[in-house]
C-alpha cells in the first residue's frame, strides 16, 4: 500500500499530443461545453503549479471566472466517467502496448473528515492509524512506463449508506465489499475497455487470502501474478518433490527446500534504470482446500537465506524470468505514481462528491497518461516511503 505525501515539479507535454488525447477521450461526451471544460481541466492539471485545486486550475488556464463552472463540471455534473476511461484504455493500448494490468493500492492522508471516503484506518507500513482515503488503481504497465486506467475508492458503511454522498448514491459495482472483489471487478472492466491481447493482472495484496485471489481471478478469466507472504500455507503437488511427503507448508519453507533449482534472472530497476540480477526458483503447488494447480515463485537477492519475495500465479507455462519481470511491474507503477501522478494532482481532490472524486481521478489519469507516453519524456526517480 503506497502512502502519499510528496509533490513533484511539472513537465511540459507537446500540444499536439495533448490535443490528440483530448479529441480521443472526450469524444464520448455528447455536449461540446463538456468537451471544452474537460480539455480546460486537463490542461490545468498539467500546467498548474502546486496543489491542483479548482482555483489554481482556473487561474492557470487564464480564467478565474471558470472556477465555479469547472467545480460543477467535476463535482455536480452528470457525465459518466466510464466511457472516458474506456477511451483512455484504448489510447494506452495503442500507444503503449502494455504487458500487464497492475493493481496499485494508495493511502491518501487527509486532515479533515469531510472528503469522500475519508476514515481512520490502520496502515501496516506505518504501524499506525491514519485519517485517510483508500483507493485501488488498475494500471496499464510495461517495463518502461505505466499509466492508470481504472479506479475504485473504498467506502465504509457510513459512506455507503448515501446521506454523506448525496442522492443518488454510487452504483453497486463501485461498492465492492473487499479489496480482492474490488480489484477483480476493476480489472475486468479495464480488460473489456482496452480489447487487444489478453494480459495478466499483477497484484500485491499481502493481507488478502491467496485462495480468494485465485478463485476470483479464475472465475473472471484473468490470469494473475499475486505477491503472498512467506507464511502463506501451500501444498506441493505430488510430482513437485519426489520422495517427500505431500503436506502443507509455509511458502518460504517450501521454496527453501527447492533452492538448489535456483537460476539467475535479470530485470530492470525502474528507480535507477539499471539492470539487476536475482535468483529465482519455482515449484507447482495447490492452496489448501483447492484442486487447481498453481506455481509458487520465490526470489533471493543472494545465495543464502530465505526468499525475500514470494508470488503465486496460474501462468504455469511461461519462464521463471518472464514471471519475475511481470512481478516487478509493481515497482514500475510505484515509481511512475510518485514521479507523475502526484505532479498532475491525482490525490488533490477535496470534496464530498463520490462522482467528483472519480471524474477528477479520471482526468488526472489522462494527464498522467499523456505525460508518460510523450516521446522523450522519462520520469526521474524520487524518494518515497517504503
Amino acid at each position: 500500500m503506497q502512502l502519499v505525501w510528496e509533490e513533484q515539479d511539472s513537465h511540459r507535454v507537446p500540444d499536439s499530443a495533448l490535443g490528440e488525447l483530448c479529441a480521443e477521450i472526450f469524444a464520448p461526451l455528447s455536449r461540446s461545453d463538456q468537451r471544452s471544460k474537460g480539455e480546460m481541466y486537463l490542461r490545468g492539471l498539467l500546467s498548474a503549479g502546486g496543489r491542483k485545486s479548482m482555483r489554481n486550475i482556473a487561474a492557470c488556464v487564464g480564467d478565474r471566472a471558470a472556477e465555479q463552472s469547472l467545480h460543477h463540471f467535476i463535482s455536480s455534473s452528470t457525465w459518466d466517467w466510464d466511457p472516458v476511461r474506456a477511451a483512455l484504455a484504448r489510447y494506452l493500448e495503442r500507444s503503449m502496448g502494455p504487458r500487464a494490468w497492475v493493481v496499485h493500492p494508495v493511502i491518501i492522508p487527509k486532515a479533515g473528515r469531510h472528503s469522500v471516503g475519508v476514515g481512520r484506518r490502520f496502515v501496516p507500513s506505518l504501524g499506525q492509524v491514519v485519517n485517510s482515503q483508500e483507493a485501488y488503481g488498475i494500471w496499464a504497465a510495461g517495463e518502461e512506463t505505466s499509466a492508470p486506467v481504472n479506479w475504485r475508492l473504498t467506502l465504509s458503511d457510513d459512506w455507503r449508506d448515501g446521506p454523506r454522498l448525496g442522492r443518488p448514491g454510487p452504483a453497486e459495482p463501485s461498492l465492492a465489499g473487499n479489496p480482492v472483489e474490488c480489484v477483480a471487478g476493476a480489472a475486468t472492466e479495464a480488460r473489456a475497455w482496452a480489447g487487444g491481447a489478453p494480459r495478466p493482472v499483477v497484484l500485491d495484496l499481502p493481507d488478502s487470502d491467496p485462495a480468494e485471489i485465485a478463485r476470483r481471478f479464475g472465475a473472471a478469466g484473468l490470469p494473475f501474478v499475486a505477491g503472498v507472504r512467506g507464511s502463506a500455507r501451500v501444498a506441493p503437488t505430488a510430482s513437485a518433490l519426489p520422495g517427500h511427503e505431500v503436506r502443507e507448508l509455509p511458502a518460504h519453507q517450501l521454496l527453501r527446500m527447492v533452492r538448489t533449482l535456483r537460476r539467475p534472472v535479470t530485470w530492470t530497476d525502474p528507480d535507477t534504470g539499471g539492470t539487476r540480477t536475482s535468483l529465482v526458483a519455482a515449484v507447482p503447488v495447490r492452496l489448501p482446500g483447492t484442486r487447481r494447480s498453481l506455481l509458487l515463485l520465490g526470489e533471493w537477492s543472494g545465495p543464502d537465506g530465505w526468499p525475500q519475495h514470494c508470488w503465486l500465479t496460474d501462468l504455469t507455462d511461461i519462464s521463471w524470468g518472464a514471471l519475475l519481470r511481470l512481478a516487478k511491474l509493481t515497482r514500475r507503477v510505484a515509481t511512475d505514481f510518485s514521479a507523475i501522478s502526484l505532479d498532475v494532482g491525482m490525490v488533490d481532490f477535496e470534496g464530498r462528491s463520490f462522482g467528483g472524486w472519480h471524474r477528477h481521478t479520471t482526468l488526472a489519469s489522462a494527464a498522467h497518461a499523456v505525460q508518460a507516453v510523450t516521446a522523450g519524456y522519462r520520469p526521474q526517480p524520487v524518494a518515497r516511503p517504503a
